[in-house]
């Protein structure tokens, strides 16, 4: 299971409700999708624990995407972390928070490993890979892509017609293959393959065709809803998309479901923007710190 908990929601300006998009992936340990200002008290106000932070994605250099890193970072020294933390970003992300981590007053105790998000496979753990892709912004800019492993699940007719039982089910797991009566029975012949969980995650960007191919069939779709359509020319100009672009992309990829984020704080009702959405792709929602996600 992965979930998915909004620390923040809103465009680059923070607010008295909003703080800029930001979002954690609690599965064992904790991965951020951007690292916002103020994101450790966000962390602990929705129950993610800053300690358990193992990767930090980020998706371009403006401020609002990176800022949170110091201050995770040192109260994690204080905390007497000792595991690595790990950092990825678009071109220029090692560069420049290795100079900044470098400096006494923000060195840390503990090793943070960082590197430039180039297309392809940046992360690969036990049951999942991410990978980061190319999008378009008035900066260098990545996307990301979470896909989890294809899973082996038991066909329950299949198996009990095989005349398996019980422990059984571990033992043909763990060694492939079971003799039951006088026949073999492979794994291969009780069992089928389940394809895993994709989330992507947009970052700031204009509306692409490389996101839409990048989100095929994808369960949840995180992309960029600063601006409503009658705010199209703002959003070309600033390189970010409407609510009624990102749910064009996720009707064109077939996504299960869509999470609008990034929404300018010009919109004191954020319902304009859902609105907008759902016009398009009925399976929208807005997100909302706090919001919590199980995919």
């Amino acid at each position: 299971m992965f979930k998915f908990v909004v620390l923040g929601s809103a465009a680059a300006l923070p607010s008295k409700k909003h703080l800029p998009s930001c979002f954690a992936l609690k599965h064992g340990s904790v991965y951020l999708f951007e690292c916002c200002e103020g994101c450790q008290r966000q962390m602990m106000k929705y129950g993610v624990s800053y300690f358990k932070a193992k990767v930090i994605f980020i998706s371009h250099l403006h401020a609002d995407a990176f800022l949170g890193v110091f201050g995770l970072v040192q109260t994690l020294n204080l905390m007497g972390r000792t595991e690595e933390l790990r950092v990825f970003g678009p071109k220029g992300t090692k560069k420049f928070l290795e100079s900044a981590l470098a400096l006494n007053e923000l060195k840390p105790f503990f090793k943070v490993i960082v590197k430039d998000a180039n297309a392809g496979i940046v992360l690969e753990e036990d049951d999942f890979t991410v990978k980061a892709f190319p999008v378009k912004h008035n900066a260098p800019a990545v996307g990301y892509a979470l896909e989890e492993n294809e899973k082996t699940r038991f066909d329950e007719k299949k198996a009990k017609a095989k005349g398996i039982r019980g422990k059984m089910f571990t033992e043909i797991s763990e060694k492939g293959r079971i003799r039951v009566g006088n026949k073999t029975v492979g794994l291969e012949e009780v069992t089928y393959k389940e394809k895993g969980v994709k989330v992507v995650f947009s970052g700031d960007t204009r509306q692409t065709e490389r996101i839409e191919k990048e989100s095929a069939g994808a369960d949840l779709l995180i992309h960029d809803a600063c601006f409503v359509e009658e705010h199209r020319k703002l959003a070309e100009e600033k390189f970010h998309s409407t609510a009624a672009e990102a749910a064009e992309t996720a009707k064109k990829a077939k996504v299960k479901w869509l999470l609008l984020t990034h929404a300018s704080n010009r919109y004191d009702d954020r319902s304009i923007l859902l609105k907008e959405a759902k016009k398009t792709f009925e399976n929208s929602l807005i997100a909302e710190e706090g919001l919590e996600l199980e995919v």
